[in-house]
C-alpha cells in the first residue's frame, strides 16, 4: 500500500472516530483546549503507527492511544485537576421558559450526574465514560486501559458506588 492509499484508509477508518476520541480526552483532561491538543497528538501518533496496526478494532486502538496520550500529558505537566466550568448564573437567573418542572428537574439531574462524574478519580472516570457514555464492552475497556477485565469491572462497580453516594448526598443537601 502506498502513502496515498494509507492516508486515505486512515481517514476513512479513523476520522469518524474523532468525536469518541474527543469525548474521552475531554473527560480525562477536564479542559476543552487540553482535550483538543491531546486528540490532535493522538491522531498524529495513530497515523505514525497506522500501517503497522495488526488488529481489527480501530476504535479501541485509537481510544487506547488517546488515553495514553492524555495520561502522558497529565503526568508530564503535573496538571492539577481543573474543574469543569459550570454556569453559576443559571442559579441566579429566573427561568421564564414554558418548560414544566419535571423537565427542569431532569436538566438539574443531568448536570448533577455530570458534576459527579467529573469529580471521580481519573481511573474511575475513564471507566464510566468508556462504558456508560461511549458504550464499550468490558473487553474493549480492558484493551483501551490495558488492565484485566476484572479490574475494569471493579473500577466500574466502585465508580458507580461513588456516584451513588455523591448524588445521594447532593439530593439530601438540596432537600434541606
Amino acid at each position: 500500500m502506498n502513502d496515498e492509499q494509507t492516508r486515505a484508509r486512515f481517514e476513512a477508518l479513523m476520522l469518524p472516530l474523532m468525536n469518541d476520541a474527543y469525548n474521552l480526552a475531554r473527560w480525562l483532561m477536564k479542559n476543552q483546549e487540553d482535550a483538543e491538543d491531546q486528540v490532535q497528538e493522538s491522531y498524529l501518533r495513530a497515523f505514525r503507527f497506522f500501517a503497522s496496526f495488526q488488529g481489527t478494532n480501530f476504535r479501541a486502538w485509537l481510544l487506547q492511544i488517546v488515553r495514553n496520550t492524555c495520561y502522558s500529558a497529565l503526568g508530564a505537566r503535573k496538571l492539577k485537576e481543573k474543574e469543569v466550568p459550570l454556569e453559576e448564573e443559571s442559579d441566579e437567573i429566573e427561568d421564564h421558559s414554558p418548560l414544566p418542572p419535571v423537565s427542569l428537574a431532569r436538566k438539574a439531574t443531568v448536570e448533577a450526574v455530570r458534576e459527579a462524574i467529573a469529580a471521580l478519580p481519573v481511573e474511575f472516570r475513564e471507566a464510566v465514560v468508556l462504558r456508560e457514555i461511549e458504550g464499550l464492552s468490558y473487553k474493549e475497556i480492558s484493551q483501551v486501559t490495558e488492565v484485566p477485565i476484572g479490574t475494569v469491572m471493579s473500577r466500574l462497580a466502585r465508580a458507580r458506588h461513588q456516584l451513588y453516594l455523591m448524588l445521594a448526598d447532593r439530593k439530601e443537601r438540596d432537600q434541606l
